[in-house]
């Protein structure tokens, strides 16, 4: 039976006196029954407490009353009659639980009328024995009182206010702990940030120092600064930038820590030792840097690098890692929140830097280069680079993937320069006597000059100066050999440091055991080993080398890896070669040793294997270097491919220049033979070709005798050959019309003494539409002296303001291309006369560059601006501004 039936049975003013009995009435009612119904209680049960106004047996009356006038009326009883004083009983035992119920009538409403009913039911004894019918009414009598009881509850004066503090402390108790579940759980946003700002700090720490090679000897760190230590170098090739209208294209030329500001996405390539794996560790740091950047990094504000060395993320074969396993397959102990390398390169916030797609097996490149892709798909709006030696990989390997590809250039005589005098600074004041010498010699010997071409070599050269008190061995394996013997036998000695590892080997068994480990890696094309592979290795070796058995073979190990000076332990379980020259050098001299002379020769198209091979030519005695050259020239013969036939010929060619004793009939053929590949075809063979060094300007044709095609590649090739033996083949090209030999020409002009080049190729030029960029002070300053005044006119932001100013007013350009620099740029001022025409401001970074000034100038018709620009429309209509 429904409560609201049972309430038309009720509904008369009789029961209003028996149910004010249990409870006491007060004020208005809240609504929740009928008005004819409606029985107003106000107060808390009268049969409990001191002042209890009803005993239990009053009690049993007002529920012996409600019963039998429930039982009233036309219809069917509801429950049979001889039950009528058992369902009494159980109904004055369940309004009795009311008393008993340890809730308040804030809780009590909050309940509800059916589950305040069944608490009063389960609080009361069971009753015994009744029929399904006085059950239910049973039940439904319950809930109709405790509707009144609720009504009751609500309607009494006090009712609202405590409800209101009973909500507002909920309230506070549910706000208290929501903000200790979000302390304890950020959003992904807040965890994101947090663990970004560690994993950019873990990066700069990292990556922030740099080993330059040589000054950690005779009480020196072993590592210095990286902004203090590195050297920016110049990139070449991809596409040049943009040229005033109808210009042409010079030779492409970039700094290479700032080819990811033109474009997204670029293959580096560069020899051993020119500096690609510092320029990851630059972009590295340069992004991580929480204040100001270094001048032109701004473009990295906001990127998250990816450091990836594919020698580590492979060295057991294992898949190159999908970006959840980035960090952990780099070996970064940081642990970052789930998805978070998804979300960076999903937002495009992200650098990745794909170092040495050489330092992995050629069977294993084309896999690399599909999980490439598939990070490329993935992910748009990132920036990559990726480095590899330069014949690792094809030309336009990743071109259909929207790769740019750069080559690293040969370090130029002013790069050179400074790189010796940071050497010198931060090798200390004992040094600084050497400095000069040092430059002096490199300006003079030709000898030295040669081998000065990346920061490794420069790095050796100026280490070996100092130690050797200004002297310097003559050829390339001299001059590995000398540092091998400062590493491996004086730089304990030099350090005042004794026997730390309890042993003392001389160099010659350290170098037997070394070369081991070094072939091991060669043949299996790793650069990267197990430490327990490495110390079995050398475990196997010990027996044979008398000095070295006498001491525990985990001993000798221990030595090795920690006081050569050669060996290094990228992570605790691997171990690798400082450098990957001196495990190429060691790796020569094993195969050489062994006289696995047809193992030379199987991986000679193997790029890997490229100076393994010239270091064997080095190596080896007369008799076993003619074997190699001579097995080296049947491969090339036997090659259908000319890109093949070419490159067995140049390395073949480039051996000759290690070597120390060739047969005169070996050294005619390898040039004989050279010669058939020349005029290069293309500017990749044409430096290719400048790799075998001055020799070949000998085999170079004239002017007279090329196309302008060929001689464009011919004088590619020699101004790639950085010695001044170059110049007299280059002044005979002086005269040559082709715009893009004059262009070349005149681009590589920073590769050579500025005087000397200014004056022997320079000032014969014609400057007929031809571009004149000057790159330092003293290119402005040669062009100053020799009274030139090219209409054409581009000048980097290296040249400085004075001399800008000096080279604007001699030349009145009506072409200028000026690269901006970092923060604040000001165009430099020139009169309303000037014959400007055409302006082209390039270079990343930066505020927005202000052309007001140009509004004056009568002449002027088109600017071009990389970047933002403000004052445009102080311009003429007729001046057209584009923005790239």
């Amino acid at each position: 039976m429904e409560p609201a039936l049972i309430g038309t049975r009720l509904a008369s003013a009789a029961i209003g006196p028996l149910l004010k009995k249990l409870l006491v009435s007060e004020g208005p009612g809240a609504g929740l029954v009928r008005k004819d119904a409606e029985v107003r209680l106000s107060g808390l049960v009268s049969f409990r407490g001191e002042k209890r106004t009803l005993t239990e047996k009053d009690v049993r009356k007002l529920a012996a009353t409600l019963v039998e006038r429930s039982r009233r009326g036309d219809g069917e009883p509801p429950f049979p009659a001889d039950e009528t004083g058992a369902v009494t009983d159980a109904l004055a035992a369940n309004l009795l639980a009311l008393g008993d119920l340890d809730m308040d009538d804030v809780q009590a409403v909050r309940l509800g009328h059916r589950d305040l009913a069944r608490r009063l039911r389960a609080a009361a004894p069971a009753p015994d024995g009744l029929s399904t019918d006085s059950v239910l009414y049973l039940e439904t009598m319950t809930e109709w009182a405790c509707l009144h009881v609720l009504e009751f509850f609500t309607s009494r004066s006090t009712f609202i206010a405590r409800s209101l503090v009973e909500q507002t402390r909920a309230q506070a108790e549910l706000l208290a702990k929501m903000d200790e579940v979000i302390r304890r759980t950020p959003p992904a946003e807040t965890r994101d940030e947090a663990f970004e700002r560690r994993y950019l700090a873990h990066l700069a720490r990292k990556h922030g120092r740099l080993t330059i090679y040589g000054v950690d000897l005779h009480h020196s760190p072993d590592e210095w600064p990286l902004d203090t230590a590195y050297l920016s170098l110049e990139a070449t090739g991809g596409e040049g930038a943009p040229e005033a209208p109808g210009r042409q294209r010079e030779q492409p030329s970039v700094r290479a820590d700032l080819a990811l500001a033109r474009h997204d996405k670029v293959l580096l390539r560069g020899l051993a030792g020119s500096g690609k794996t510092t320029l990851v560790q630059w972009l590295t740091v340069s992004a991580a840097a929480t204040g100001d950047r270094p001048e032109g990094m701004a473009y990295l504000r906001g990127r998250v690098p990816f450091v990836l060395p594919l020698r580590t993320l492979t060295r057991h074969g294992e898949r190159l890692p999908s970006p959840d396993r980035f960090l952990s397959a780099a070996g970064c102990p940081l642990t970052p929140p789930e998805g978070w390398t998804d979300r960076v390169l999903a937002a495009g916030r992200g650098l990745v830097l794909v170092d040495g797609i050489d330092e992995i097996p050629g069977a294993e490149r084309g896999r690399a280069r599909d999980w490439l892709r598939d990070l490329l798909d993935a992910y748009e709006g990132n920036r990559w680079l990726v480095t590899s030696r330069p014949t690792a990989v094809r030309d336009d390997w990743l071109a259909p993937d929207g790769f740019t590809e750069l080559t690293l250039a040969p370090m130029a005589r002013a790069e050179v320069a400074t790189f010796v005098r940071r050497w010198h600074k931060a090798a200390g004041p004992d040094a600084a006597v050497y400095e000069q010498p040092l430059l002096d010699s490199l300006r003079t010997a030709e000898h030295v000059a040669q081998l000065a071409t990346n920061p490794l070599m420069c790095g050796l050269i100026c280490a070996l100066h100092r130690d050797r008190r200004g002297f310097l061995p003559r050829g390339r394996k001299a001059l590995y050999e000398a540092a091998l013997s400062l590493l491996l036998s004086r730089r304990d000695r030099e350090r005042d440091m004794g026997a730390p590892t309890g042993l003392v080997l001389d160099e010659a068994p350290q170098i037997q055991l070394i070369q081991r480990l070094a072939y091991w890696l060669t043949l299996n094309g790793r650069t990267q080993m197990d430490r327990a592979h490495a110390a079995s290795i050398v475990t196997e070796a010990v027996p044979a080398v008398p000095e070295a058995s006498a001491y525990p073979p985990d001993q000798v190990f221990t030595h090795l890896l920690h006081r050569s000076g050669l060996l290094r332990e990228p992570t605790a379980d691997t171990v690798e070669f400082v450098h990957r020259t001196f495990q190429d050098h060691l790796a020569a001299k094993a195969l050489v040793d062994h006289w696995d002379i047809g193992v030379l020769v199987r991986h000679a198209t193997d790029d890997q294997w490229e100076d393994v091979i010239r270091m064997a030519v080095g190596h080896a005695r007369p008799r076993e270097c003619a074997e190699i050259l001579r097995e080296l020239l049947s491969a090339a013969d036997a090659a259908e491919d000319r890109r093949v036939r070419l490159r067995l010929t140049l390395l073949a060619a480039t051996a000759l220049d290690h070597a120390t004793e060739v047969p005169p009939a070996i050294r005619e053929e390898v040039l004989r033979r050279t010669e058939e590949v020349i005029p290069p075809r293309s500017p990749e063979e044409a430096r290719q070709l400048a790799e075998a060094g001055p020799m070949v300007l000998d085999l170079l044709a004239g002017p007279e005798e090329l196309t302008d095609e060929e001689a464009y590649h011919s004088v590619i090739t020699a101004t790639h050959i950085t010695t001044d033996a170059a110049l007299p083949y280059l002044a005979r090209f002086v005269r040559r019309t082709s715009l893009e030999v004059r262009s070349q020409l005149v681009w590589s002009w920073h590769r050579f003494d500025p005087r000397s080049y200014a004056e022997e190729i320079v000032a014969h030029l014609d400057p007929s539409d031809l571009i004149f960029t000057v790159q330092d002070d003293d290119q402005a300053e040669e062009l100053i002296r020799l009274g030139l005044t090219p209409s054409y006119l581009s000048i980097e932001k290296t040249v400085s303001e004075d001399r800008t100013a000096m080279l604007l007013s001699l030349c009145d350009p009506v072409v200028l291309g000026l690269e901006r620099s970092g923060g604040l740029y000001e165009l430099p001022l020139m009169p309303p006369s000037a014959r400007l025409r055409h302006l082209h401001v390039y270079g990343s970074g930066g505020d927005a560059v202000d052309l007001e000034p140009l509004a004056a100038l009568s002449h002027l018709e088109t600017v071009r601006v990389y970047g933002n620009v403000s004052g445009s429309e102080c311009l003429p209509p007729r001046v057209m501004v584009t923005l790239f």
